[in-house]
C-alpha cells in the first residue's frame, strides 16, 4: 500500500508542479537545432488503400461469379434441419462468447500490471 501512495504524491506534485521549469533558453536552443519535420504525404497513401480495397473487391465479385454463391448458400441455409440452425446459432453464441471473455480477461491482466 506504501507503493501506491507514494505513486499518489508523485502524481499530485506533478500536477500542482509548474507548468514550466526555467532552463535559461535550453530548450529553445535544442529545438532550433533539431532538422525539420517532414511532411508525409497521407492523400497518396489514402488513395493507395482505397484504390487496393476497391479492386479486391471487384476481383472477388467477379471471381465469385457475380456474387451467385451468397444465393446459392442462402437457399442451403434455408433447407437445413431446424435443429441444425439451433445449433449452429448456439455454437456461434458460445465461441464468440469465449472470444470476448477471452480478450476480457487478457485486458483486465493489462491493467493490473
Amino acid at each position: 500500500m506504501d507503493e501506491k501512495n507514494q505513486e499518489e504524491w508523485l502524481d499530485r506534485q506533478l500536477r500542482e508542479a509548474a507548468p514550466y521549469i526555467e532552463d535559461d533558453g535550453f530548450t529553445a536552443r535544442v529545438l532550433r537545432k533539431l532538422p525539420p519535420t517532414k511532411r508525409r504525404d497521407r492523400s497518396l497513401r489514402s488513395i493507395i488503400l482505397i484504390g487496393l480495397a476497391a479492386l479486391g473487391s471487384a476481383l472477388a465479385y467477379v471471381l465469385s461469379d457475380g456474387g451467385r454463391f451468397v444465393v446459392i448458400e442462402m437457399s442451403r441455409l434455408a433447407t437445413i434441419p431446424t435443429l441444425w440452425l439451433f445449433a449452429l446459432a448456439l455454437g456461434s453464441g458460445i465461441l464468440v462468447m469465449t472470444g470476448g471473455l477471452i480478450a476480457s480477461l487478457s485486458k483486465t491482466a493489462d491493467l493490473q500490471s
